[in-house]
């Protein structure tokens, strides 16, 4: 293992994948108004509080922020005042091409700019982190780790729960103290099997990879057909992002690159990590009241529990119900249950013109 001189000589990059609407938080969340620039969690915005908990570990000057084109500017603004992220370190997708995408292309940038033995921390922009310093302790590991043993490093999360919606880690033999090979990765399990998984000590897959950039895209051109092609095409082209992405094919980088590659590695971490994909998320990482209600804006609950409501612009008052989500902004008021609430892409893309106008 690397010393710890060794470990701060690193060149450190921290990557934040900053894409996608976040459909599943509608109506809060639209495509002007994508969820990693909301403060589900507090009073930042997600993006805000990622850009945060990294500061410590890389510059500005060495963070990137990848997203879409079609909120490029909002997510460089809020880059910009959180941690005053230069503008040409927001990487803009002209098209959506998958994780695997748009990390090889992180990758290129950071070793055009800071060769191959930088290593790339890559992280999303809409977690929840109850422990910021167990979690940069975390990465501080795994960046020793991939430097050492020129290995993908992973990060998997002890559960707290048999989650169903998250994919998982079987991690084999020890490499060294703490660390691990990914004997494979699972996808989303039912609940049988993620409540068997987690007896057995399986992780969860956080989506938090560290590596140096010159073994990632070594590994990604011996494995990944998909994007491989694509990215010569484009460093042939002058680093040419247009060219990149239209010629990459979809793929994520768990399928892409870490299920094919023979040395990805994993450390545990327990630092109350929680991925804040749906609105019922809200009651694990908001403050709750005694009855276990997370509620944000003007909000009164009488003999209510267990519900989650954001209130903006109006007032809710709850009175003798449970497991509810109660949504209200701009004159509109959703309502659907906990249980429901991951399947709201199924109500926005039913919406009547004359509402989804409202919303867009």
């Amino acid at each position: 293992m690397s010393t710890p001189s060794e470990a701060a000589s690193v060149s450190r990059w921290a990557v934040v994948l900053a894409g996608g609407v976040g459909s599943r938080f509608w109506p809060l969340s639209t495509p002007r108004r994508p969820k990693q620039l909301l403060p589900l969690v507090g009073e930042r915005s997600l993006l805000e509080d990622t850009l945060a908990r990294l500061a410590p570990l890389a510059p500005p000057a060495q963070t990137l922020v990848l997203t879409n084109a079609a909120v490029a500017d909002a997510v460089a603004a809020a880059a910009d005042e959180a941690g005053a992220v230069p503008r040409a370190n927001v990487l803009t997708e002209p098209r959506p091409a998958g994780t695997a995408a748009a990390l090889v292309w992180a990758a290129a940038t950071i070793e055009r700019r800071a060769g191959p033995d930088a290593v790339m921390m890559c992280v999303h922009a809409d977690w929840a982190i109850g422990d910021a310093a167990g979690f940069r302790a975390a990465l501080l590991r795994a960046a020793t780790a991939a430097a050492a043993h020129a290995s993908l490093v992973t990060i998997g999360v002890v559960p707290t729960r048999p989650d169903p919606g998250f994919g998982y880690i079987c991690a084999g033999r020890e490499a060294a103290a703490g660390l691990r090979v990914v004997d494979r990765f699972v996808e989303k399990p039912d609940r049988a099997r993620a409540e068997q998984m987690v007896r057995e000590g399986y992780l969860w897959n956080s989506g938090i990879f560290v590596w140096r950039v010159g073994d990632f895209l070594a590994e990604v051109r011996r494995y990944t057909p998909e994007v491989a092609p694509a990215l010569d095409a484009a460093i042939a082209a002058g680093h040419d992002a247009g060219v990149f992405f239209d010629r990459a094919r979809a793929v994520s980088v768990d399928v892409g690159v870490l299920e094919r590659s023979h040395r990805v590695l994993v450390i545990p971490g327990d630092f109350g990590w929680d991925d804040v994909g749906t609105w019922a998320a809200l009651r694990r990482v908001r403050r709750t009241d005694a009855d276990g209600n997370a509620l944000h804006g003007t909000v009164y609950a009488l003999d209510a529990r267990g519900n989650v409501v954001h209130a903006e612009g109006n007032a809710v008052a709850l009175y003798g119900v449970s497991d509810l989500v109660v949504v209200t902004r701009d004159g509109l008021t959703v309502v659907t249950t906990i249980d429901r609430a991951a399947d709201l892409k199924r109500l926005v893309e039913s919406l009547p013109p004359w509402l989804a106008e409202r919303t867009s």
